[in-house]
């Protein structure tokens, strides 16, 4: 396990998004006056199968390739990335665009991507090789938004230049320039027929316009903010659009008129899109609301609220079979959702839910578990205990009311102990999750645990407010004793070999280390120098011999541990035939070996004559 401190709390936070006011600001004043409140992090954690890396910046837009195999994802680190969905590895990444990717959309037949940007230039792109073919210039303002017409053969564009532009994709060139919103185009859609071109706008309309000579055919008008999307049905019949009013709209595409208007997201409405088959509408939050919803379109009931996001969400799209749907947002994540059930499947970048504070291998290898949340009030902390061999998610372990600051398995591997910000240490059952104890006592933060080598006892060390370092008996979850000095967090604590030994590691204003005698708490030594600015890591070697520990000043320092019995080998603390075989199997190799006691490089007479000198010592 390992953590990362600073006074007030983690040391680099996770950041949620960048933001581009300065690069867009003559819209999203108008946007962010109808959405923007205090964001409030989602809580609920669906199950994820596996993690795999992602964008470094929020995902602005995803799109699936029409035969499915495929999805895009355009993010503000100005890369487009190609994911295989079946097991979401990392196909390719483009890279060309100068500017944040804001939309991607593929080509009917698959073969062709299109991404608009921040830097006013539409890129089209091979899919095959990820090759650019061709860059679209023209406009005047950022690309929201990039839509291939159903034949393939023409795409539509619209910008904070307040123009659509209709593009020939076999050759690049401009073919029609729209006029008619009075603010930036935030969406644009082709009908499935491809004769009818939707658009929406920061002036709280959707315009429909004839593809074939551009003319305005219809200004449908209700929405109270920015229309930030707008999407056909399969059918073409409908037309839905979602806006910064918290609302999406229901249109019938024949006359104009409002069908439905569906209620229930509590912040603005940033992406939606219709299933395949027609049935239903998903679509996404923004701020202060962060969930994805599906909506039954016959008749506008809330069929499934889809939770785990932890920003925006900016992008809604199902897969061509309808059985998925894919969600990006402002938390760099990609996540894939099945349909039917509304179970997450599959998060593409970010896992946890805040920072991942620490981590902890089982004993067998076979488990990682994982503790994190947002260092912030009423944010709940959680642990993900994760399958090795291949990364899946065995379990979410809940209950923590604050970030999970260090997470330990039992020597046994059949408990796993957390502490929290909460001021608690909680016992957990790994084969079945289940909470096996809540200890209480420290006056602070809980910022490491351990166990015992023979699992009996449990050490947790308290952080501001607390510094105290307490020892508890694991069978009734008793508090055996509770040991004080340290003057300052007590970052980490650690548990020699034989179990007798007990280091600590304090932080900011105590910056010591500190060796303490199990068996009655006594303070042993305390080291003042050479610990830097403070103590983040302190650990035994797997002998006993050393101690490492790792400082704020980015310095590792090994030591030899004073209390270590000469020519115990295997650090039990007896000196016998065990640690007698470990030298003579080993005798003659050379490198790094714990029978190497002197350490001089190579087991030889030396480390032989150690054993045999103190042989019974300590038995």
């Amino acid at each position: 396990m390992r953590g990362r401190w600073s006074r007030n709390g983690l040391d680099g936070q996770m950041s949620v998004g960048r933001t581009w006011v300065s690069r867009w600001s003559s819209w999203l004043g108008l946007w962010l006056a109808c959405v923007m409140v205090l964001p409030a992090f989602a809580q609920g954690r669906p199950d994820i199968v596996w993690m795999r890396g992602g964008h470094t910046d929020e995902v602005r837009s995803v799109s699936f390739s029409p035969d499915g195999s495929l999805l895009a994802s355009g993010s503000g680190d100005y890369t487009i990335r190609l994911w295989r969905v079946s097991d979401g590895s990392l196909v390719a990444t483009l890279t060309g665009h100068t500017g944040g990717i804001l939309s991607v959309s593929f080509s009917p037949d698959g073969r062709l991507l299109a991404s608009g940007s921040l830097d006013r230039t539409i890129r089209l792109w091979r899919v095959s090789d990820g090759s650019l073919l061709r860059t679209l210039t023209g406009h005047t303002g950022e690309i929201l938004s990039v839509s291939f017409s159903p034949d393939g053969r023409l795409l539509a564009s619209g910008s904070l230049d307040r123009t659509i532009r209709l593009w020939r994709v076999s050759d690049g060139s401009l073919l029609r320039t729209l006029t008619g919103h009075t603010g930036e185009i935030l969406s644009v859609s082709f009908s499935p027929d491809g004769r009818l071109l939707a658009s929406g706008g920061v002036d709280r309309t959707i315009q429909l316009w004839r593809v074939s000579d551009g003319s305005l055919l219809r200004t449908i008008g209700g929405h109270t903010c920015g229309v930030r999307s707008v999407s056909f049905s399969p059918d073409g019949s409908l037309l839905a659009s979602g806006s910064g009013d918290y609302t999406i709209r229901l249109w019938r595409v024949s006359d104009g008129s409002l069908v439905r208007t569906l209620t229930g997201h509590t912040g603005g409405v940033t992406s939606v899109s219709f299933s395949p088959d027609g049935s239903l509408l998903a679509s996404g939050g923004g701020w202060s609301d962060y969930t994805i919803r599906l909506w039954r379109v016959s008749d506008g009931s809330l069929v499934r609220t889809l939770t785990g996001h932890i920003g925006p969400v900016y992008c809604v799209s199902f897969s061509p079979d309808g059985s998925l749907l894919a969600s990006g947002g402002v938390d760099r994540t990609i996540q894939l959702w099945r349909v039917s059930d509304g179970s997450l499947l599959r998060t593409i970048g970010g896992d946890h839910a805040g920072a991942v504070n620490t981590v902890s291998f089982s004993p067998d290898g076979s488990l990682l578990a994982s503790g994190g949340g947002w260092d912030d009030p009423g944010l709940p902390g959680e642990m993900k205990l994760r399958r090795v061999s291949d990364g899946s998610l065995v379990r979410t372990l809940t209950g923590h009311s604050y970030s999970v600051y260090s997470v330990s398995f039992s020597p046994d591997g059949s408990l796993l102990a957390s502490g929290s910000r909460d001021y608690t240490i909680r016992l957990w059952r790994v084969s079945d999750g289940s909470l096996v104890a809540t200890l209480t006592g420290h006056t602070g933060s809980v910022t490491s645990v351990s166990f015992s080598p023979d699992g009996s006892l449990l050490a947790s060390g308290g952080g501001w407010s607390d510094n105290t370092i307490r020892l508890w008996r694991v069978s009734d979850g008793s508090l055996v004793a509770t040991l004080t000095g340290h003057t300052g967090p007590v970052t980490s604590v650690s548990f020699s070999p034989d179990g007798r030994l007990l280091a600590s590691g304090g932080g900011w204003s105590d910056y010591t280390i500190r060796l303490w005698r199990v068996a009655d708490g006594a303070l042993l030594q305390t080291y003042d120098q050479e610990t830097g600015t403070s103590i983040l890591s302190v650990r035994f070697s797997p002998n006993g011999r050393l101690f490492g520990y790792g400082r704020r000043d980015a310095t590792v320092v090994v030591a030899r541990n004073p209390f270590w019995q000469n020519g115990d080998v295997n650090g039990d603390g007896c000196v016998d035939d065990a640690d007698l075989l470990a030298v003579l199997f080993a005798f003659g190799q050379s490198g790094a070996d714990l029978a190497d006691l002197n350490g001089d490089g190579v087991v030889d007479d030396a480390d032989l004559l150690e054993v045999l000198f103190n042989f019974g010592s300590g038995c």
